[in-house]
């Protein structure tokens, strides 16, 4: 299929950036160093924060890491490239392609999403590993649900991050809605601190927005804080969001390309 060959050229494409792929590498190692030294202050005031224990929150730090460029928990992801493209109305082009547009762009995505998680997230978990004790699984099945849930994941941020691209039909320039959005998602992803810290009323509602798909539930599935019937609910939550943001994004693509076509007489 013709999504298969858009997400295996993505993958090449950003396989060649091998200098930007190892400073990245390096990049989070270092930033997560940072951060676990900064939980471990944390979780030695409050051994049992948000319900982890010191070795679950030091792996919630290094899946963080690993997961940062892979599911683009800060904006961008190469949705930026789209957003060029409508400003600059080569999106004209893409739209006479046989191909849907959101269809083109999650596949690219998705090729994207796993050269990242490969380039940039193995090695930063192993080097955690090694370094502090972290509850990560010994079984098979537990690694297999983390990447399924990953995969829904990243297709909640593209979809997110689609819809932020989309609106550049209508704005003269995008770039500070994708500030606010690459800052929405660091904070209620969970990036900054997990979601399960957060007090009251204002953590369950958090829990409970499209950003906590992204990295909140895959590292919960991960560390064991879900298991059985909540490692279903968890699935269940993220395949209901990305179900819902595709089909916004699909509502509005086609307001869009009805713009589109007016502007084009």
């Amino acid at each position: 299929m013709w999504c298969v060959a858009v997400a295996a050229g993505s993958f090449r494409r950003y396989a060649t950036y091998r200098v930007a792929t190892a400073a990245g590498v390096f990049t989070n190692t270092v930033f997560g160093f940072i951060v676990a030294y900064a939980y471990l202050a944390l979780w030695a005031e409050r051994p049992h924060l948000g319900g982890y224990d010191r070795a679950q929150a030091l792996a919630f730090v290094w899946i963080a890491q690993a997961l940062l460029a892979a599911s683009a928990l800060m904006g961008g992801g190469g949705l930026d490239e789209l957003e060029e493209r409508i400003r600059s109305g080569d999106v004209a082009v893409d739209l006479y392609r046989p191909a849907d547009l959101q269809v083109w762009w999650l596949a690219a995505d998705l090729g994207r999403a796993a050269l990242q998680l490969i380039a940039r997230g193995v090695v930063p978990l192993a080097v955690g590993a090694l370094v502090f004790p972290l509850a990560l699984p010994g079984d098979a099945a537990t690694w297999g649900w983390f990447l399924v849930s990953v995969l829904l994941g990243v297709v909640v941020s593209f979809a997110l991050r689609y819809l932020v691209a989309l609106a550049s039909f209508w704005l003269l320039d995008g770039s500070g809605l994708s500030l606010i959005s690459g800052l929405a998602c660091m904070f209620f992803s969970g990036m900054v601190l997990p979601l399960r810290v957060f007090p009251g009323g204002f953590g369950e509602v958090a829990q409970l927005l499209p950003w906590a798909a992204i990295l909140q539930v895959p590292a919960d599935v991960l560390v064991g804080a879900r298991g059985g019937d909540g490692l279903l609910r968890g699935l269940v939550f993220q395949a209901a969001w990305a179900a819902a943001l595709l089909a916004l994004g699909r509502l509005v693509q086609s307001a869009a390309t009805r713009k589109v076509v007016v502007q084009g007489g």
